[in-house]
């Protein structure tokens, strides 16, 4: 009890004390935040100067002005908080004070971030320096911040997911050196490759799994996939894989198709993943009334109605709704109506499970171009790129314009990527747009090798470029060898000659081609110059002169029995010489015959017999200058310029020899294509090729100038086997008369083929067509054919071989029949890892008798 009342007299006594304190202080307190508030309301000192301090690089005057207060003005709080963030906010400095002196000087004490020397990669394998390069923020030369560093490690992370690796980790590591620099490492652990275990499917009924992983990228990791990039996850993908499917079921009629969710789980040895989707697929829909509905003043609704696509009755196509809003739209625009807002309207019924579709056409708002931006060109001009837009600033917007753009930058062959983007502009009514591009490689030095069916060997030497200096310009110096030319020329073109549309240029060459088929060597040197102009918006015109000096030789060497009686020269043509007359054996025993009678063996050049002399082959020979005139005429409407799948294309060139020289004729040849999209991805194609040569002034056609076809102008048939032939002999190995090709005035062949749409990835680089080739070759001159009047130059022939009865027939020896032939075929193509390869398999359904055949060609070389 005392220990309790003594603790009570304590806590009285503190309480006392407490009381006692409080009563002395309170004046002492309220004098002193009355001396505060009348401190507060006092005016804030006036900044006589600013002072910097502990800067390095950085001018004192380049500090202050980044600052919101200058001298004369007062230093209040509120100023100097926000000079104090705008100067943080420069990314100059690691830190910053500010502190007034009782001399009214504003001090800035600042500490300068540092600056990159070098950024430095390791451990990575799988990612190049390069393409992490031009990813990250940090740059020599740039100003280190840290925020810069968490940044661009998230970045690299990033690229590393991208392709697969999601146990990659990167450590960033700063290397102080003097003067205020650092080197900056990232050191990369780039773990292992993350697949795909299996994609599964949840909720689908109609389509099967099978089907459904055959419409997105994301492909399960399999061992025969190592040149596929798509079998790891990818959450960008996945995103995009969402859109694939559901195209995919809208094109086949299930228009409320939905993916529920789309997850991705790791497996516990973080190596693989489970990507499971959850589908809604909601009923099928066929297609109920279709109607467009215009305000246009010029077009009607039955008009417009024309562009549909889309029937009563169809299955609904969600791609061909699509594609007819692009189909009305440039519509439209072809008639001069450049704003136009197209809207298509569905009307569900899923009693019936019909939709009506209503395409409502109304004229839109006025939109003009304000600016048009170049961007990603690092290497080519900016005019070379906006001489190929088809619309100006100023202009009024016009989507076929845009997409016209596209198209013949695209064209132009010196970009991976190109991207027509729209941007608001200054008002309302302006428009911006950006012409993205992202350059590839247009130059190359590359020494070929490689192998064909028809020229056994290639040697091909070439430096080219496609752009040069960036301004657009083509040249290209090549050598080229094989088992039958050998060939050297330059050649350059300027796309654009004094900044005009006006494409000019000029080659030289030196050419040595053997033409086995036909017997004789050309050597030929020349060089040519030529002009291109457009002439309207998908069509060109041009002219070209061509000075060219042929040597035209047979060099092979032949012999011919004679009775030693007789005089040698009796059967050469006047002036020739003998290479050797042989009239003994190897004993010294003179030679016989079968009647026992002495002879000689004279040999000389084929064409030294008189026997020979007015073959069409020896009369080819000799040397002839060439000076060709020659104009072209091209339109191209293809919707795509390297993989087509609809439009069209044609060209027409013609020429005339004769203005100077030795030779005079006349030649004209055609091109076409038409291409055109079938069902299923499939793409049909029409080709045609057709040429007629003529000579004038007294003049025929030389053997060399004529058309020769075969191989890859006519599958199915060997280089030159199709057409006119000089017959000599009856071949042993087929039992058919065969002799060398004479050419032909004039051709026409067609090509039908279906491009398939292999399941195969893009990257492989492999494509298959079927295809049938169709045409003729023929008609030669009158003084070719001369032979075929004099009956001891006709060929006897067995049609039953050479154990039937006696000899038959005897053929003409100049062979011209005008005649079909057709061939049929499948036709592989691959870019391989070690250079393009190709494989043509050919049936032969309609020929001659002695036209050369084969069914099987290939070709394949490399770069290195």
């Amino acid at each position: 009890m005392s220990l309790i009342k003594s603790g009570g007299c304590v806590k009285s006594a503190l309480l006392f004390a407490a009381a006692v304190f409080a009563v002395a202080w309170a004046p002492r307190v309220a004098l002193a935040q009355t001396t505060s508030m009348v401190a507060s309301q006092a005016p804030a000192p006036i900044i006589q100067s600013i002072a910097v301090r502990g800067n390095q690089r950085i001018e004192p005057e380049t500090v202050a002005s980044y600052l919101p207060v200058q001298a004369g003005m007062p230093a209040e709080q509120e100023l100097l908080d926000l000079s104090l963030k705008t100067l943080f906010n420069t990314g100059l400095f690691a830190d910053v004070k500010l502190e007034m002196t009782p001399e009214s000087v504003l001090v800035i004490d600042v500490r300068e971030n540092p600056i990159v020397n070098r950024v430095i990669f390791e451990g990575n394998k799988r990612l190049k320096d390069d393409k992490i390069t031009e990813e990250i923020q940090l740059a020599p030369r740039n100003v280190y911040t840290r925020s810069k560093v968490q940044s661009d490690v998230q970045r690299i992370i990033e690229l590393y997911r991208a392709k697969g690796r999601f146990a990659a980790t990167v450590t960033p590591k700063v290397k102080p050196l003097e003067q205020n620099r650092v080197d900056v490492i990232y050191e990369m652990d780039e773990g292992p490759r993350t697949g795909v275990a299996k994609v599964n499917f949840i909720g689908n009924e109609v389509f099967t799994d099978n089907e459904l992983r055959g419409e997105i990228l994301t492909k399960e990791s399999r061992w025969w996939r190592f040149f596929s990039s798509n079998d790891n996850y990818d959450p960008d993908r996945l995103e995009y894989e969402r859109e694939l499917l559901r195209q995919f079921y809208s094109r086949n009629g299930y228009a409320d198709f939905t993916v529920v969710s789309a997850v991705a789980e790791l497996t516990p040895d973080r190596k693989k993943f489970f990507i499971t989707f959850t589908v809604d697929e909601g009923p099928k829909y066929t297609v109920g009334e279709v109607d467009v509905k215009t305000t246009l003043a010029k077009l009607d609704d039955e008009v417009l109605e024309r562009f549909v696509p889309i029937r009563s009755g169809q299955t609904f196509d969600g791609e061909k709704v699509e594609k007819a809003v692009e189909s009305i739209t440039f519509a439209t625009g072809a008639t001069g109506y450049a704003f136009v807002d197209v809207n298509p309207r569905l009307t569900r019924h899923p009693q019936s499970k019909t939709i009506d579709l209503t395409f409502q056409v109304n004229e839109g708002p006025r939109v003009y171009v304000d600016r048009i931006n170049i961007k990603g060109n690092t290497r080519t001009l900016d005019k070379v790129i906006r001489r190929e837009v088809r619309i100006a600033e100023g202009d009024a917007f016009n989507r076929v314009l845009v997409d016209r753009s596209k198209a013949r930058v695209r064209a132009l062959g010196y970009f991976r990527e190109v991207e027509i983007e729209e941007k608001p502009g200054s008002a309302p009514d302006r428009t911006e747009l950006d012409v993205t591009v992202q350059e590839q490689s247009t130059g190359s030095f590359s020494v070929g090798v490689g192998v064909s069916s028809t020229e056994n060997f290639i040697v091909d030497l070439s430096i080219e470029e496609r752009n040069l200096m960036g301004r657009g310009q083509f040249l290209r110096f090549r050598v080229q060898a094989s088992s039958r030319t050998r060939a050297v020329d330059i050649r350059f073109t300027q796309p654009y000659f004094l900044d005009r549309n006006l494409a000019a240029g000029f080659s030289l060459f030196n050419q040595r081609t053997n033409f086995i088929e036909s017997g004789f060597v050309r050597n030929r040197i020349g060089g040519g110059l030529n002009a291109g102009f457009q002439i309207s918006e998908y069509g060109r015109a041009g002219i070209n002169y061509l000075l060219t000096y042929d040597d035209v030789t047979i060099d092979s060497l032949t012999t011919q029995q004679l009775l030693a009686t007789d005089d040698p020269l009796s059967i050469l043509t006047p002036g020739a010489v003998p290479e050797s007359i042989l009239t003994t054996d190897a004993n010294g025993l003179p030679l016989l015959n079968a009647g026992g009678n002495e002879i000689q063996i004279i040999t000389a050049n084929l064409c030294e017999f008189l026997v020979n002399a007015l073959t069409p082959t020896c009369e080819s020979r000799g040397k002839f200058l060439t000076s060709l005139v020659g104009a072209n005429l091209s339109f191209n409407r293809l919707d795509d310029p390297i993989k087509p799948s609809r439009g069209w294309r044609a060209g027409l060139s013609v020429g005339v020899a004769g203005l100077g020289g030795d030779v005079n004729y006349y030649q004209a040849e055609f091109t076409g294509a038409y291409y055109k999209p079938l069902f299923g991805g499939f793409v049909g194609a029409l080709k045609g090729r057709a040429g007629y040569i003529d000579g004038y002034a007294g003049d025929d056609v030389r053997l060399s100038d004529r058309f020769f076809e075969g191989a890859s102008t006519f599958r199915g048939f060997e280089v030159a086997g199709v057409g006119p032939r000089y017959l000599t002999f009856v071949n042993s190995d087929t039992g058919r008369p065969d002799g060398q090709s004479i050419g032909g005035k004039a051709y026409a062949i067609g090509s039908a083929e279906i491009l398939l749409p292999l399941p195969l990835p893009d990257e492989y680089g492999i494509r298959a067509a079927l295809f049938t080739d169709f045409g003729t070759v023929g008609l030669v001159d009158d003084s070719t054919k001369a032979l075929n009047d004099d009956p001891s130059f006709f060929l006897p022939f067995d049609p039953d071989g050479p154990d039937g009865p006696l000899p038959v027939e005897f053929l003409e020896p100049v062979q011209d029949d005008l005649a079909l032939r057709v061939s049929a075929g499948v036709s592989v193509s691959w870019d391989s890892p070690f250079g393009p390869v190709r494989f043509d398999f050919a049936h032969i359904l309609r020929k001659e008798d002695y036209d050369q055949t084969e069914g099987f060609r290939f070709s394949a070389g490399t770069n290195f």
